[in-house]
């Protein structure tokens, strides 16, 4: 584990959390400003949450080579991303599991001291919802800026 730093007032380490939609290149150039204005650098993140179905049969192998060819794909799109924002040397991680426990998780180890991610707007009982921002919020040991989305 990262020993966090003196604070200097500036962010100087962002993890920039992504679901790899549409939304993620307004989130990686949010993120990408911010990182210029203070001078820090920039991890990017993507959790894989899969849930397999219940087995047909007796094997989980279909299930673990759809797990496996998720991460692949994620692995191939996050590094995309990181190029298309002009970050093509920064660390790039995939990690499976549960988003808001991986999140926390990383941020942890990495030693960020913002976490960068989107925000959707909610209406009707998804307000009720807890949302992996609102999550991230209340358990991350840095500051969360949630990117207000459309």
């Amino acid at each position: 584990m990262t020993e966090p730093r003196p604070s200097t007032g500036l962010y100087q380490h962002l993890l920039l959390v992504v679901d790899l939609t549409d939304d993620s290149p307004i989130i990686g150039a949010r993120a990408r400003a911010i990182a210029a204005a203070c001078g820090a650098r920039i991890s990017l993140l993507h959790v894989v949450e899969y849930v397999p179905v219940e087995p047909l049969g007796e094997t989980l192998l279909p299930a673990v080579e759809i797990e496996e060819e998720l991460i692949k794909r994620a692995k191939v799109r996050l590094t995309e991303l990181a190029v298309s924002l002009g970050l093509p040397d920064a660390p790039t991680r995939v990690e499976t599991g549960n988003i808001k426990s991986e999140i926390v998780r990383v941020v942890t180890e990495a030693g960020a001291d913002l976490v960068v991610l989107g925000s959707r707007e909610r209406h009707g009982l998804s307000i009720l919802i807890n949302f992996t921002e609102d999550s991230v919020l209340h358990a991350a040991p840095c500051d969360v800026l949630a990117v207000r989305l459309k």
